[in-house]
């Protein structure tokens, strides 16, 4: 009878974690994930993406397993291509957390991921998408961000840092919302108490495992509610330093197979090392 894992859940990150700067998997880091799977353990994607930006990316890495999307907001089953969980931002908090950021800090753009499996990303006139790639739809104001149930807000600062612009964020919006620093250029409103950790205890949940019993590799600082729930964090060598400080371990970058340097640690020998 095989051992099992010490690990029976492996949680990573998409963006600058799991995913290259081509938004590819390494061979290498595909046959760690691999091992781990053969071990008994079960792999969860952990991503600030919503559901409609990560579906195809999910199919065209083969994976069927759920997801954690939108920052903890939804859990996707990859494989039944559907939504299990999922929680809006009340779109009437989400305008008054604003107003009170700009009360603080001056202007600031705003962009909306919409909830639903066809839910569009909507940008506001002087929102830059931090990735240019990313599919969104331009509106004439403010108003029309809220036409449509939404799970998260995006915010920009044209001077404040991200670091900056989120702590300001936090010291005004009490319990309107959730203030997540997520990635480069990244800031974010969600539901209070909804971040990635709460979304992992969902898909735990689900999966009938203890997220005690996870490890996790991040990036960013909307990665530490992740590392707080599972048994051991693992940050990428490409880390914000604020992750950095938080993790049990620091691994080789996303570029490099940090992933698949710990995995092979943990679960090479229930294959059998270099037995090929």
């Amino acid at each position: 009878m095989p051992t099992p894992p010490a690990y029976a859940l492996v949680a990573t990150d998409l963006d600058g974690t799991l995913l290259r700067g081509d938004d590819t998997v390494s061979p290498r880091t595909r046959a760690s994930l691999a091992l781990a799977r053969a071990a008994g353990a079960r792999h969860l994607v952990v991503t600030g993406r919503p559901v409609p930006g990560v579906r195809d990316l999910l199919d065209g890495l083969g994976y069927e397993g759920l997801a954690v999307c939108g920052q903890g907001t939804q859990v996707y089953d990859a494989g039944a291509r559907r939504t299990v969980r999922a929680v809006t931002l009340d779109r009437e908090a989400a305008d008054t957390a604003l107003g009170k950021i700009e009360a603080q800090v001056g202007q600031v753009f705003a962009a909306v991921d919409q909830d639903g499996a066809e839910g569009r990303t909507l940008i506001e006139p002087g929102y830059r998408l931090p990735h240019a790639t990313l599919p969104a739809q331009r509106t004439r104001h403010r108003d029309e961000l809220w036409a449509e149930p939404v799970i998260k807000v995006l915010i920009r600062h044209p001077e404040l840092s991200d670091e900056a612009l989120t702590a300001e964020a936090r010291a005004v919006v009490g319990d309107l919302a959730t203030v997540t620093h997520s990635g480069p250029g990244t800031v974010e409103l969600q539901p209070y108490g909804v971040d990635k950790g709460a979304g992992i205890a969902l898909a735990a949940e689900e999966l009938g495992v203890d997220p005690g019993t996870a490890i996790a590799f991040g990036d960013m600082p909307n990665d530490l509610p992740m590392f707080r729930s599972c048994g051991y964090g693992v940050a990428m060598g490409n880390a914000h330093p604020e992750l950095r400080a938080a993790a049990d371990e620091v691994t080789l970058s996303n570029e490099e197979d940090g992933i698949a340097v710990v995995l092979e640690r943990l679960f090479g020998h229930h294959a059998g090392r270099g037995s090929s």
